[in-house]
Protein backbone atom coordinates (compact mmCIF):
# COMPACT_ATOMS: atom_id res chain seq x y z
CA UNK A 1 0.00 0.00 0.00
CA UNK A 2 2.96 2.29 1.10
CA UNK A 3 3.79 2.14 -3.10
CA UNK A 4 0.63 3.29 -4.30
CA UNK A 5 0.75 6.46 -1.61
CA UNK A 6 4.24 6.87 -2.89
CA UNK A 7 3.45 6.86 -6.52
CA UNK A 8 0.73 8.89 -6.36
CA UNK A 9 2.34 11.57 -4.98
CA UNK A 10 5.46 11.57 -7.04
CA UNK A 11 3.17 11.90 -10.05
CA UNK A 12 0.86 14.58 -8.08
CA UNK A 13 4.47 16.13 -7.22
CA UNK A 14 5.42 15.57 -10.98
CA UNK A 15 2.24 17.18 -12.03
CA UNK A 16 2.55 20.41 -10.14
CA UNK A 17 5.95 21.05 -11.46
CA UNK A 18 4.38 20.56 -14.99
CA UNK A 19 1.89 23.01 -14.01
CA UNK A 20 4.21 25.54 -12.76
CA UNK A 21 6.40 25.58 -15.84
CA UNK A 22 3.38 25.75 -17.94
CA UNK A 23 2.37 28.72 -16.06
CA UNK A 24 5.81 30.63 -16.20
CA UNK A 25 6.15 30.33 -19.49
CA UNK A 26 2.95 30.61 -21.56
CA UNK A 27 2.30 27.04 -21.67
CA UNK A 28 5.51 25.94 -22.57
CA UNK A 29 7.00 22.92 -20.72
CA UNK A 30 10.80 22.36 -21.69
CA UNK A 31 9.93 18.48 -21.94
CA UNK A 32 7.14 18.03 -23.90
CA UNK A 33 8.95 20.16 -26.56
CA UNK A 34 6.47 22.27 -29.14
CA UNK A 35 3.59 19.55 -27.90
CA UNK A 36 0.49 21.93 -27.04
CA UNK A 37 -0.51 21.31 -23.65
CA UNK A 38 -3.33 22.51 -21.52
CA UNK A 39 -4.00 22.17 -17.90
CA UNK A 40 -8.03 21.04 -17.58
CA UNK A 41 -9.40 22.20 -13.90
CA UNK A 42 -11.92 19.89 -13.06
CA UNK A 43 -13.92 18.85 -9.89
CA UNK A 44 -13.63 15.52 -8.62
CA UNK A 45 -16.22 12.98 -9.30
CA UNK A 46 -15.61 11.76 -5.43
CA UNK A 47 -14.23 14.46 -3.67
CA UNK A 48 -16.00 17.54 -5.45
CA UNK A 49 -12.58 19.54 -4.79
CA UNK A 50 -10.94 21.10 -7.62
CA UNK A 51 -8.21 19.03 -9.51
CA UNK A 52 -5.89 20.32 -11.86
CA UNK A 53 -4.35 17.90 -14.68
CA UNK A 54 -1.53 18.99 -17.07
CA UNK A 55 -1.77 17.20 -20.72
CA UNK A 56 -0.98 17.25 -24.05
CA UNK A 57 -3.68 17.92 -26.46
CA UNK A 58 -4.52 17.83 -30.05
CA UNK A 59 -5.40 20.95 -31.67
CA UNK A 60 -7.31 20.49 -34.91
CA UNK A 61 -8.36 23.86 -36.07
CA UNK A 62 -10.52 25.62 -33.50
CA UNK A 63 -11.19 22.31 -31.68
CA UNK A 64 -8.91 20.79 -29.41
CA UNK A 65 -8.62 17.21 -27.81
CA UNK A 66 -7.49 15.47 -24.89
CA UNK A 67 -6.79 11.88 -24.63
CA UNK A 68 -7.24 9.35 -21.40
CA UNK A 69 -4.45 7.43 -22.04
CA UNK A 70 -2.54 6.90 -18.89
CA UNK A 71 0.07 6.68 -20.30
CA UNK A 72 -0.97 3.15 -21.67
CA UNK A 73 -2.31 2.02 -18.59
CA UNK A 74 -5.19 -1.00 -18.48
CA UNK A 75 -6.96 1.50 -16.29
CA UNK A 76 -8.42 5.07 -17.22
CA UNK A 77 -6.98 8.04 -15.87
CA UNK A 78 -9.25 9.81 -12.63
CA UNK A 79 -9.39 12.99 -14.35
CA UNK A 80 -11.59 11.07 -16.80
CA UNK A 81 -14.55 9.97 -14.31
CA UNK A 82 -14.09 13.44 -13.21
CA UNK A 83 -14.97 14.91 -16.72
CA UNK A 84 -17.63 12.11 -17.04
CA UNK A 85 -19.46 13.45 -14.28
CA UNK A 86 -18.71 17.39 -14.30
CA UNK A 87 -18.03 17.91 -18.10
CA UNK A 88 -17.62 22.15 -17.94
CA UNK A 89 -14.33 22.68 -16.88
CA UNK A 90 -11.84 25.64 -17.05
CA UNK A 91 -9.28 25.26 -19.63
CA UNK A 92 -5.83 26.99 -19.72
CA UNK A 93 -3.69 26.96 -23.22
CA UNK A 94 -0.90 29.23 -23.72
CA UNK A 95 -1.28 32.11 -21.75
CA UNK A 96 -5.17 32.14 -21.69
CA UNK A 97 -7.95 30.41 -19.65
CA UNK A 98 -11.51 29.85 -20.59
CA UNK A 99 -14.70 27.76 -19.70
CA UNK A 100 -15.60 24.99 -21.54
CA UNK A 101 -17.41 21.91 -21.90
CA UNK A 102 -16.04 18.23 -22.49
CA UNK A 103 -17.89 15.46 -24.66
CA UNK A 104 -16.33 12.12 -24.67
CA UNK A 105 -16.04 11.16 -28.49
CA UNK A 106 -17.84 7.97 -30.01
CA UNK A 107 -15.44 5.00 -30.04
CA UNK A 108 -14.59 5.28 -34.11
CA UNK A 109 -14.50 9.17 -34.30
CA UNK A 110 -12.21 9.30 -31.07
CA UNK A 111 -9.96 6.30 -32.07
CA UNK A 112 -9.71 8.47 -35.39
CA UNK A 113 -8.70 11.64 -33.37
CA UNK A 114 -5.94 9.49 -31.56
CA UNK A 115 -4.40 8.31 -34.79
CA UNK A 116 -3.95 11.82 -36.02
CA UNK A 117 -2.57 12.56 -32.71
CA UNK A 118 -0.29 9.35 -33.02
CA UNK A 119 0.70 10.53 -36.45
CA UNK A 120 2.21 13.48 -34.45
CA UNK A 121 3.52 11.99 -31.42
CA UNK A 122 4.24 8.36 -31.88
CA UNK A 123 4.00 7.28 -28.18
CA UNK A 124 0.19 7.98 -28.54
CA UNK A 125 0.41 4.96 -30.93
CA UNK A 126 2.54 2.76 -28.27
CA UNK A 127 -0.13 3.49 -25.70
CA UNK A 128 -2.98 1.86 -27.90
CA UNK A 129 -0.96 -1.10 -28.35
CA UNK A 130 0.06 -1.04 -24.29
CA UNK A 131 -3.43 -0.40 -23.34
CA UNK A 132 -5.27 -3.04 -25.57
CA UNK A 133 -8.20 -3.99 -25.23
CA UNK A 134 -9.30 -1.20 -23.45
CA UNK A 135 -9.81 1.58 -25.71
CA UNK A 136 -8.26 5.04 -25.37
CA UNK A 137 -10.92 7.57 -24.71
CA UNK A 138 -11.08 10.64 -26.92
CA UNK A 139 -12.71 14.15 -24.93
CA UNK A 140 -13.15 17.16 -27.74
CA UNK A 141 -12.87 20.63 -26.26
CA UNK A 142 -15.57 23.18 -26.57
CA UNK A 143 -15.15 26.69 -25.41
CA UNK A 144 -18.78 28.16 -23.95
Amino acid sequence: MASVVVRVWIMNDWNRQIIEEFRANAGKVGSFGDAPMVILSTIGAKTGQLREIPLVALVDGDRLYVFASRAGSPKNPDWYYNLKANPEIVVEQGDESFRARVEELPEAEGQEKLRQQAGLMPQFGEYVELAAPRVIPTFSITRL
